[in-house]
């Protein structure tokens, strides 16, 4: 099992129009071989944003890699630059490879 997580520093003020791009989108993630689960993830408001998290659940690292590689992941994330100004840097991913799971 692999969890793919993907971190936001969303500004403060926008946090609900990052929940609206994030729940309007045609992921197309149930089609992709592999997937289990999606999750996005809000933290505590900061003084400087508001963490937010995209954590998705595979199979294997090699599902999630041949999904970054798919017409389904261009096509999930064709207007991402769209959404840049509703957070602050980058987004930051962290890949985990499941070593417990109870």
């Amino acid at each position: 099992m692999f969890i793919a997580m993907n971190r936001f520093k969303v500004a403060p003020g926008h946090e609900d129009a990052f929940e609206e791009v994030w729940r309007s989108r045609d992921s197309r993630l149930a089609d992709v071989p592999g997937f289990v689960e999606f999750r996005l993830l809000k933290g505590a408001p900061q003084e400087d944003h508001t963490l937010f998290a995209s954590h998705t659940i595979w199979a294997s690292e090699q599902d999630f890699e041949n999904w970054t590689k798919s017409d389904h992941f261009r096509q999930a994330h064709r207007d991402a630059g769209d959404n840049k100004p509703l957070y602050l840097g980058h987004p930051q991913f962290e890949g985990f490879s499941v070593v417990l799971d109870a």
